[in-house]
């Protein structure tokens, strides 16, 4: 294999640096490591997007919209972390962003909510049978699962699950509070 000083793999067509380094790269104007970055990471992206909102042009320009920022200020990254988790981060309050004020779109996607797709978590946590936590989680009411997920696993704001999920920021907390302590119970 010959790759040469960038990480770049010409016989095989690879880039094999890491996304630190692709991160790196960008600072110093290299549109080929965002390229990458974007190859690399869109696709699973979209499709993450796309089970929490089902206008399809509100998940492109999310996905566009993060590659944008991360363009314009790659040093967003602290080193800390997956960059992976940094760029869902980014996409989520993008994807947010763009439904918040108008209520046109809001219409638009109570129009368009079929019945509601799983998420990946919900997936994954649904083939831990044999984990306490996945069971307890199981039991809980969709609306409490659904505050878990957007406060615990996508690691929304209260004010953000909320404006996510359509309802009060007050709903949230309390949903929350009740899913403690059912997920507490039911690890006893």
């Amino acid at each position: 294999m010959r790759v040469d000083d960038t990480g770049w793999d010409a016989r095989e067509g690879v880039d094999n640096r890491s996304d630190a380094e692709l991160l790196a790269a960008v600072a110093d104007a290299d549109r080929g490591a965002l390229h990458e970055l974007f190859v690399r990471h869109e696709p699973w992206l979209a499709v993450r997007l796309s089970r929490r909102c089902a206008d399809p042009a509100i998940v492109d320009t999310a996905v566009q919209d993060t590659f944008l920022a991360v363009w314009r200020k790659p040093s967003g990254w602290r080193g800390d972390g997956e960059v992976a988790a940094w760029l869902w981060g980014i996409a989520v309050r993008s994807m947010l962003h763009q439904l918040r004020p108008r209520a046109n779109v809001v219409e638009r996607l109570r129009n368009l909510r079929g019945s509601p797709m799983a998420s990946a978590e919900e997936e994954v946590l649904a083939r831990v049978e044999h984990s306490d936590v996945g069971l307890a989680f199981s039991r809980l009411s969709p609306e409490l699962q659904a505050v878990v997920q957007a406060t615990v696993l996508d690691g929304l704001t209260t004010r953000e699950a909320a404006a996510l999920l359509g309802i009060p920021s007050g709903t949230v907390k309390s949903r929350m509070s009740r899913a403690r302590t059912e997920l507490r119970e039911g690890l006893l």
